[in-house]
C-alpha cells in the first residue's frame, strides 16, 4: 500500500443540525471521518437515538469501523432569560447574580443557572459571554447570589456562558445533567465518554468507578479547558489517568489566556504521546467553513501544525454540526492532514521514559524494525487495542493495522494514530492471515510484501504483548 493514501492523523466530527440524516452521516465518513462527537448540551434523546444508529448503519456499509464520543455538557454555567434578550454593561457597574431568581425584570439582578454562592470567593474573576464581559466578585450577599462588579463596555444576552477560572470545584464538576446523560448513555453504544472541565485527575478516576458502577467500558477522554487542569502538578497526571485527552481550545483560551493555548496544545500532545494516550486537537480548527466554502490559510496551517506535533485526532465542531459545507470541510480537513503528512515529519518526543516499560519496549522495537525492513506495515493482534495504541505512540509513517476479536476495541482504535482495524478471530494466524488477504485484495503494492507482526503469548488477554515477526507475503 501506498502511504500517500493512507491518513494517519484522523478527523473527529460533532453531529447536529447540518448532518442530521443518514445521508449525511454516510457523507462525511466516507469524505474522512474516523469518529462522531455528540454534545450533550445541545439537543435531545430522540435525536440522540437516530444519530447513534445512523452511524453504526453507515460504518457497516461502508466496512469501517468509527467511534462515537458521548461529550458532556459539564458544569458550564449560563445566565437565564433576560428581558429583551440583552443587557448593556459599563466598566464600574456592579451586577448581582441569583440562581433564585426566576424571571429578570430589567435590572441589574440577573438569574444564573448555577448557584455560583455554593463555589466562588470575593476577589475571583467571573467572565461572562464566553469572555466578552469580565468581572470580579465583591460580595457574596446571601446563599444564592454573587455580586460582581464589571470592568469592561459591553452586553449581555441570554444563556450565554460563564467562565469562573480561579474557582475551586473541589471535585464537584459532574451535575445533575450530567449523571443523568451518563445513565442514560451507558446503556447505548458509546465508546468515549469526554469529561469537561476537569481539574484534577480525581475528577477522572471517580468518573471511572462511576462508569464501572454502570456497566460501561466506554473510555475516558479529559478535556482540558481549566486553569487547574494545566497546572505542572496536575496536568500530567491527569493524562496519565485518562484514557485521552481532548485540547479544548474555546474554554482554555477564555480561562487561561489565548496565548497561552498553544504552547499548552504542544505539551499536552507530547505527554499523550510519552503515555500512549489518545490526543485530540478541538475547537475552530476550520471555523471559517461554518459560512464558506473554503478554509483560511490559518486554518490549514492550525491543521498542519497539529498533524506535525502528533495529535492522534483532529476535531470539527460547529463546522459538521452547524455548517453549510460539512462534507466540504471535512475534504478540506483530509487534504490538510494528507499534504503534511507526506512533506512534514512529526515532531520527535523524548522516547527514553516510555521504552522503560515492556509494552512499549515492544511496540518500539517493532516500530524501529519496520521501518529499518522497509516493511509495508505494522499489523498487531490486540485484545484490548493497548498494543496498537502503544505501537502508535512512537508515530511510524507507515500504517498499523490491528486484529481484535472484539468490535468495541475495533471502534475506539478508529481515533488512533495510522490505525485500521479488522475484527477477527484472535490469535498470531489471523494477523498472518490477515496480511495475506489484503495482499490479495490490493491494499498493498509491490512484491514481496514484507509486514511486522506483533503479538503476544496470550492472545486475547490484554497486556500480554511480547511477540515480533517479519513475514514475508
Amino acid at each position: 500500500m501506498s502511504n500517500t493514501v493512507f491518513k494517519r492523523t484522523k478527523i473527529l466530527a460533532t453531529v447536529g443540525p447540518a448532518t442530521h440524516s443518514p445521508e449525511k452521516i454516510q457523507a462525511i465518513m466516507e469524505a474522512g471521518v474516523n469518529g462522531f462527537r455528540i454534545n450533550f448540551s445541545h439537543g435531545g434523546e430522540p435525536d440522540r437515538l437516530e444519530q447513534i444508529s445512523w452511524i453504526r448503519e453507515s460504518s457497516e456499509k461502508l466496512g469501517k469501523p468509527v467511534a462515537i464520543l458521548q461529550d458532556l455538557q459539564g458544569p458550564k454555567i449560563r445566565l437565564g432569560i433576560l428581558k429583551d434578550n440583552m443587557l448593556n454593561v459599563k466598566h464600574g457597574d456592579i451586577l448581582t447574580l441569583d440562581s433564585s431568581l426566576k424571571e429578570h425584570d430589567g435590572g441589574m439582578t440577573l438569574p444564573v443557572q448555577f448557584n455560583l454562592a455554593e463555589k466562588m470567593k470575593v476577589g475571583e474573576p467571573l467572565y461572562m459571554f464566553d469572555g466578552k464581559i469580565r468581572s470580579v466578585v465583591t460580595e457574596i450577599p446571601s446563599s444564592t447570589a454573587v455580586r460582581v462588579e464589571i470592568q469592561n463596555d459591553g452586553f449581555l444576552m441570554s444563556r450565554k456562558g460563564l467562565n469562573l477560572p480561579d474557582t475551586d470545584f473541589g471535585g464537584d464538576i459532574l451535575s445533575q445533567k450530567d449523571i443523568e446523560d451518563l445513565e442514560w448513555g451507558a446503556g447505548q453504544d458509546f465508546d468515549y465518554v469526554a469529561l469537561s472541565f476537569v481539574q484534577t485527575a480525581g475528577d477522572i478516576i471517580d468518573l471511572r468507578a462511576r462508569l464501572a458502577a454502570l456497566g460501561s467500558n466506554a473510555h475516558i477522554v479529559s478535556k482540558i479547558e481549566t486553569k487547574s487542569a494545566i497546572r505542572p502538578e496536575n496536568l500530567e497526571e491527569i493524562i496519565r489517568v485518562s484514557d485521552g485527552v481532548m485540547v479544548a481550545r474555546g474554554d482554555l483560551a477564555v480561562e487561561a489566556g489565548a496565548e497561552v493555548v498553544p504552547v499548552v496544545q504542544r505539551r499536552i500532545i507530547a505527554l499523550c504521546r510519552k503515555h500512549g494516550k489518545l490526543g485530540i486537537v478541538a475547537t475552530q480548527m476550520m471555523g471559517s467553513m461554518v459560512d464558506n466554502p473554503e478554509p483560511t490559510r490559518a486554518e490549514i496551517s492550525d491543521v498542519a501544525n497539529a498533524v506535525i506535533q502528533g495529535a492522534d485526532t483532529v476535531m470539527l465542531s460547529d463546522e459538521t454540526a452547524n455548517g453549510k459545507y460539512p462534507v466540504e470541510t471535512v475534504k478540506a480537513m483530509r487534504s490538510a492532514i494528507m499534504y503534511t503528512q507526506e512533506h512534514s515529519e512529526v515532531m520527535a518526543v523524548d522516547k527514553g521514559e516510555a521504552r522503560q516499560r515492556t509494552d512499549a519496549a515492544i511496540s518500539y522495537s517493532a516500530v524501529r524494525l519496520a521501518q529499518d525492513i522497509n516493511a509495508q506495515a505494522i499489523i498487531a493482534e490486540t485484545s484490548s487495542g493497548a498494543t496498537a495504541v502503544n505501537i502508535a505512540a512512537f508515530r511510524p509513517n507507515l500504517p498499523i493495522i490491528s486484529v481484535t476479536d472484539h468490535q468495541t476495541t475495533a471502534q475506539k482504535l478508529a481515533l488512533n494514530y495510522a490505525t485500521r482495524s479488522y475484527v477477527r478471530p484472535s490469535g498470531f494466524e489471523s494477523a498472518g492471515k490477515l496480511a495475506e488477504e489484503l495482499k490479495a485484495e490490493g491494499y498493498f503494492s509491490g512484491e514481496p510484501v514484507t509486514v511486522v507482526l506483533v503479538s503476544g503469548h496470550s492472545p486475547g488477554k490484554p497486556g500480554t504483548t511480547n511477540n515480533i515477526q517479519v513475514r514475508v507475503i
